[in-house]
């Protein structure tokens, strides 16, 4: 029993005494972490300082170098302004320099104005002086003269006035006579002062018309795809438009060669759609030149209306604004048609305000008086123009005078107003005029359309064209009614009627196309 308390005893007691040494070792072990934080904390506060004393170096240098740069600016702002004011004041010195050197200049000259007003007054005391002694030996001589004739100044007066009058009325019936004379002389020259007076206050160019265009590409490549592989485009341009292109040596262009005005517009603006689109074929030509053919006439309708409003011409029946728009694109003896027609319904309202008529019937008249030269049918071509356009003008509404004055413009009619004879007289000054028109030209294409003419007289042709100014006549004929050994002898005749039927100069080719062609349509 002792032994098991004693063993007990000493358990217990090496327990109190693990424990008193452990809680010594924990005390130790906390005084060295709280000797190693405070070194670690004085150590921060030591590089907080440190950094801080950085920071503080460079805040001080960079407020120094702001305060430095302020100063430099600052100084820089008042050296601007010093210059500034010096400026002004030298601006100031010159100002009463000036206004010095002009007021001595004014005292000059009131000094010399006032030596020239007591010359003029001297002059004028001395004037005086003279007309007093002039009216006094004015007065000694009429007295002289009474004495010397017998008469009074009064009884010679009256004889003198009576003598005067005699002969002022001798004179003034002398005058009268004259006049009448010269009035009988010049009516005619008073008649035509008028015309005069309306031909000058309308000033137009003389007209100029061709036969080919320039059409511009940018390049000389776009040449090559404008002839197409073995030339198969161009001859599907020239045969969609029937106008014949000249590719040569000169340089970013090509040239459009065709009497009909309308033809080259449609193959220049189909030429630019195609090179700026860049796909060039055959069947796109054809697409191309449609489109381009309906775009043509939009603008005839485009250009009929702005000449109607130019001209201050209202309520003209829409298909005599398309007629007006068509003759943009025809000419008369070489003179633009729509030029033509312009100056004409200009001279018009002009006589016709001189003469006392109505300018506004006037320019209507003027302007439609041409339009039966654009006809719609190969029927109307033998109708003349002035009964055409009268038919025309009558159909569409136009008031009894002005069909008159169209229809008689040319005497085809007799003139039933005095609107008539002032259309008549305008169109022969307008068409009179130096340079306005060319015989030869107009026969020139005359002779082309004759050509063309020839051709179509034969069954199986769909078109044909007259190129190179009428040395050759290129016939497109219908593949299902012109075989090709019948084309070859659609060539030979049309040839030898030419030979026979017309007279031209130099050679006639005659080149007939057979084409055939497949379309179907999938669904």
């Amino acid at each position: 029993m002792n032994t098991i308390l004693l063993i007990v005893g000493g358990v217990v007691l090496g327990v109190v005494i693990g424990y008193i040494v452990a809680k010594t070792l924990e005390k130790n072990n906390a005084s060295k972490v709280v000797a190693n934080a405070k070194q670690e904390a004085e150590g921060i506060i030591k590089q907080a300082t440190a950094e801080g004393e950085s920071i503080k170096k460079d805040k001080i240098l960079q407020a120094k170098e702001k305060f430095i740069e302020l100063k430099s600016e600052h100084e820089k702002v008042i050296l601007s302004r010093d210059k500034k004011i010096a400026e002004a004041e030298k601006r100031t010195r010159d100002k009463e320099s000036q206004v010095s050197n002009e007021l001595a200049k004014h005292k000059k000259a009131n000094q010399s104005i006032e030596d020239k007003i007591k010359d003029y007054d001297f002059r004028l005391e001395f004037l005086e002086k003279k007309k007093v002694e002039i009216e006094k030996a004015h007065k000694s001589q009429i007295k002289q003269l009474e004495v010397i004739s017998g008469l009074s100044a009064e009884d010679a007066k009256a004889e003198l006035v009576e003598s005067l009058k005699n002969e002022a009325k001798s004179d003034a019936m002398a005058y009268v006579q004259d006049r009448i004379e010269e009035a009988k002389l010049t009516a005619q020259q008073e008649a035509k002062k008028i015309i005069i007076n309306t031909i000058q206050r309308i000033g137009t160019e003389e007209a100029i018309d061709n036969c080919v265009s320039v059409f511009n590409i940018e390049s000389d490549d776009v040449k090559g795809r404008i002839i197409g592989r073995e030339g198969r485009n161009i001859r599907a341009i020239e045969a969609a438009t029937g106008v014949e292109i000249i590719v040569d040596d000169t340089p970013e262009a090509i040239i459009l060669s065709c009497f009909d005005s309308v033809r080259r517009e449609v193959a220049r603006l189909s030429l630019h759609r195609l090179v700026t689109d860049g796909r060039i074929h055959p069947a796109r030509i054809e697409e191309v030149v449609k489109k381009t053919q309906k775009q043509i006439e939009q603008e005839i309708i485009e250009v009929g209306k702005r000449t109607v409003i130019d001209l201050g011409i209202h309520g003209l029946h829409p298909e005599l604004i398309k007629l007006v728009g068509r003759m943009k694109y025809r000419s008369s003896y070489g003179q633009n048609l729509l030029q033509h027609s312009r100056e004409v319904a200009k001279l018009c309202g002009v006589m016709a305000a001189e003469l006392g008529l109505n300018p506004k019937l006037a320019k209507r008249a003027g302007l439609l008086h041409d339009i039966g030269k654009v006809p719609d049918s190969e029927a109307d071509v033998e109708t003349p123009h002035a009964i055409l356009g009268m038919q025309w003008a009558e159909k569409y509404g136009e008031k009894p005078e002005v069909c008159n004055a169209i229809g008689a413009h040319h005497d085809e009619i007799e003139m039933t107003t005095l609107l008539a004879p002032v259309i008549q007289v305008c169109d022969a000054i307008s068409g009179a005029r130096p340079g306005a028109r060319r015989q030869v030209l107009d026969s020139y294409i005359q002779r082309l359309k004759d050509l063309e003419d020839v051709a179509f007289g034969f069954s199986g042709v769909n078109k044909a064209y007259a190129i190179q100014a009428g040395r050759e006549l290129r016939v497109i004929v219908e593949s299902e009614k012109v075989s090709d050994d019948q084309a070859a002898k659609l060539s030979f005749e049309i040839s030898q009627k030419i030979q026979t039927d017309m007279t031209y100069p130099g050679q006639v080719k005659v080149t007939v196309i057979r084409e055939t062609r497949a379309v179907n349509i999938a669904k």
